[in-house]
This record gives C-alpha cells, structure tokens and sequence, in this order.
C-alpha cells in the first residue's frame, strides 16, 4: 500500500490555471451563500446555551485535529507523508456548506448547526492556519526525524500565506454575504435556497472534472483513497459523536455535532493545496490533492447514509 501511495505523490494532477481560477470562485460564492444564513442571533443563542456551542467547537476545531495526528502517526508505515498531511490539511478546516442540510435530515437540532457553522466559518480565518501549522508542524519533525527521504523535508508552512488565502476565499465572503443578509433580508429569503443549491452543483461539478482529467489515476488509486478517506472519516464521526456523548448531550445534540464534525471544507483544503506560495507542486499535486478531492464527495456520501437512518427514528429527549 505504502509504495502504491508513494508512486500517486509521483502524480501530476491535470488541472488547468482556468480550472483552479473557478474553484476559488466557486469556493468564495459557496461562502457567500453560508453566510446569507448567518444572522447576529446566532451568536446572541450562544450566550443562552454556551455549553453546545462549546462542545460543538472543541470537537471540530481542537478534538478532530489532534485525533487525526494520532491516527497518522498510528499508521504511519502504511500510508505517505503527503497524504498524512493532506488528512491533516482537511482536519484543519471548518465544517462543509452541506451540514445544515444533513443535520436537518438527520433530525439533529438545526439551529444548532447554523450556529456551529457561524462559529467554524468565522473561526476558520484563524484557526485552519493555525491548526495546520502546529499540527502539520509536528508531523514534518516527526517524519523528518524517521525518513531521511521524505517529501517533506523541505516543506515549511508559512502561516501567513495561508491566513491570506482563507481571508480572501472565506473572510472577505462572509463578510459580503452578512452585509447583504443584512441590508437586503427579503431579498436574501428568496436567493439563499437557489445560491445554495447553485454553488453545491457547480462544487460537484468541478470534482467531476477534475476526476474526469485525472480518470487513468482514479481507477488506479482510487481503492487506496477510498479506505484511507472512509477510516479517516469515519473516525471524525465516531469522536464527534462519542466527545458529545462524554457531555451528556440530547440525542439530537449529538447527531448534529457528530455530523459537524464529520463533514468538512475540503474545497478550502483544495484551494489552499493550488496556492504555490503554500505547497510546492511536487508535494500538493499527488497523493494531498487525491484526499482532498475524495473527502469532497465522500463525505457527503457518508452523511447523506448517516441521515437516512438517523430520519427513521426520532432522538430521544
């Protein structure tokens, strides 16, 4: 396993400068729209209930890294540097567009959700540079210390350049999409169903594409991918749920920050792998761009699954 995943780090995805262009488009309008939802009362219900806001917090933004670290670390002969750092890269992100509606399928407290994903998307700016440097950081010492030849020897992760890049494709949507909610509120009633579903479209789409430009490698590596993704992910569910029942959470509370938790931005993660000033292109265009991608449609796979079973029987109070 471990030499078929050091031949995809080999790989040199095709993926055009117009092509990376409209994922940070797509990526800015999906944020736009996430934000269309946010609404100051949002962040006034965490004053009235700081206890899950909290809970739903530590898990995806502290709890979810480091337990990916480990998983890493764990199985560490069996998978590549590049593609440890590239689960690191989509642990590091805020929670995906598509967890409210999940959440709500599953029957999970919605409101909760929206307010977790205020939370994520405003505390992403931060704290996915943040992450991915302490815990991308350690990982780098560590397998530098263990292989002489790896990949990452010459890497350093400059925080800076991936702050700029979240505030541009996070930040400066977010902020446009709460003046327009704002300003705009019938207006914004009417279009934050059609942006949402628009931008979810367009997001596939572009996945679809690239796989379709990369199809040789996909039918080759993507049974490697798919395990990896499916373990990793399938961690990030269990300790969203099992961190949620240590608190003592409903029933409903514990479906919606277990899928919080599970479901990530790994468009973010894709935009942040193009940035050369970030990764050099040996290292973002092999086995860190595979997972990436995967996790894009995985997850949505993997939380639509979840939902339906979790929709045929009611949380108990």
């Amino acid at each position: 396993m471990y030499e078929s995943l050091k031949v995809l780090d080999e790989i040199r995805l095709n993926f055009s400068s117009e092509g990376i262009l409209v994922l940070y488009l797509t990526l800015a309008f999906i944020m736009f729209g996430v934000a269309l939802q946010i609404k100051p009362e949002h962040f006034k219900s965490i004053w009235h209930n700081k206890r899950l806001p909290f809970i739903g917090f530590v898990s995806q933004f502290l709890l979810l890294p480091a337990v990916t670290f480990i998983l890493i670390v764990i199985f560490n002969r069996f998978i590549t540097p590049a593609v440890a750092m590239g689960m690191i890269l989509v642990a590091s992100c805020p929670g995906g567009n598509v967890s409210n509606f999940i959440s709500a399928l599953a029957r999970g407290n919605a409101a909760l959700s929206v307010t977790l994903t205020a939370i994520a998307t405003i505390s992403a700016m931060l704290l996915t540079p943040l992450n991915f440097m302490i815990w991308g950081g350690l990982y780098t010492r560590y397998i530098s210390m263990i292989n002489a030849d790896s990949l990452l020897r010459e890497l350093e992760i400059h925080p800076v350049y991936v702050f700029e890049t979240v505030i541009i494709l996070l930040g400066i949507p977010l902020l446009l999409g709460m003046l327009f909610n704002h300003y705009f509120r019938k207006l914004t009633l009417k279009i934050t169903g059609p942006v949402k579903t628009i931008s979810i479209v367009i997001f596939a789409a572009i996945l679809v594409i690239m796989f379709r430009s990369n199809y040789e490698y996909f039918l080759r590596y993507i049974h490697l991918i798919f395990i990896i993704v499916l373990v990793h992910n399938g961690i990030a569910l269990l300790s969203g749920y099992m961190f949620s029942s240590a608190f003592h959470c409903g029933e409903a509370d514990k479906r919606t920050i277990t899928i919080e938790t599970g479901i990530q931005n790994s468009g973010l993660a894709l935009a942040l792998l193009f940035n050369p000033k970030i990764f050099p292109v040996d290292l973002a265009n092999g086995g860190m761009a595979f997972i990436a991608a995967w996790w894009g449609i995985w997850h949505i796979l993997a939380g639509l699954t979840i939902a339906g079973i979790w929709s045929k029987r009611k949380p108990k109070d």
